[in-house]
């Protein structure tokens, strides 16, 4: 049974791609046609192996997948990439871990940038206190917080949200655990931590969301208001 994000048919191996707009960014394996933000760009880099260009700025001919890690997966393991670069090209088996580990960074180092420009805070009390005010954006907790901790910020985002009656409550990420931030963060890691309005906030927000996109598939669960969690 063909899932939701597979195409009818793939083009034989002889065809010319008809369908697959290159140029006009088209995911190489849906066939679906999406903006910039909605595709990850793919180059082949000088030895021949695929790359992902996430600020789409690397020279040569380029391909796009959307933004999906079961996507990307695909891509792989059929070969579309060689077919729809024309070029004997080859795309690494763990490539789909890769893309997850370089959004991961890019949206490490913008919390930090975040911080430096005084748009993030951590600790349960100051972000019980930007969300009660008005102030996060959204916020981020552990994936082994304390499920009392994510409870009482919960409670408060749904307090604003109702209070306020805002549209939707504030976007809650769950992505990485503790540990994990230990490794890309340092003494930066947190428990619990919201960004606040800015440029780097609004940084922060775009990137998380396009990471949790990318490891459950389809639309953010933030983008859709609804609390995001990192895909087992």
């Amino acid at each position: 049974m063909m899932t939701a994000h597979e195409p009818d048919a793939l083009p034989d191996e002889d065809d010319d791609l008809a369908g697959y707009d290159v140029n006009g960014r088209m995911c190489i394996v849906t066939r679906e046609s999406g903006s910039p933000e909605e595709l990850i760009r793919f180059v082949a880099a000088p030895d021949g192996t695929i790359v992902a260009d996430l600020k789409r700025e690397l020279p040569g001919r380029g391909c796009w997948v959307k933004i999906d890690r079961s996507l990307v997966d695909r891509a792989v393991a059929k070969k579309l990439f060689a077919r729809a670069l024309k070029m004997d090209v080859k795309a690494a088996d763990d490539l789909g871990a890769s893309v997850d580990r370089l959004l991961a960074a890019q949206l490490m180092q913008m919390m930090n940038m975040g911080r430096k420009a005084g748009q993030f805070v951590s600790g349960s009390s100051k972000v019980d206190a930007a969300v009660r005010s008005g102030a996060a954006l959204a916020v981020f907790h552990a994936t082994d917080a304390a499920d009392d901790g994510v409870r009482k910020i919960d409670q408060a985002r749904k307090a604003w949200h109702l209070g306020m009656e805002t549209e939707e409550e504030i976007p809650s990420f769950r992505l990485f655990s503790e540990s994990e931030m230990e490794g890309l963060m340092g003494q930066n890691a947190f428990i619990h931590a919201a960004v606040l309005a800015g440029q780097a906030g609004e940084g922060v927000v775009k990137r998380a969301k396009m990471l949790e996109q990318y490891r459950i598939g389809g639309q953010s669960r933030a983008a859709a208001g609804d609390a995001g969690r990192q895909k087992q």
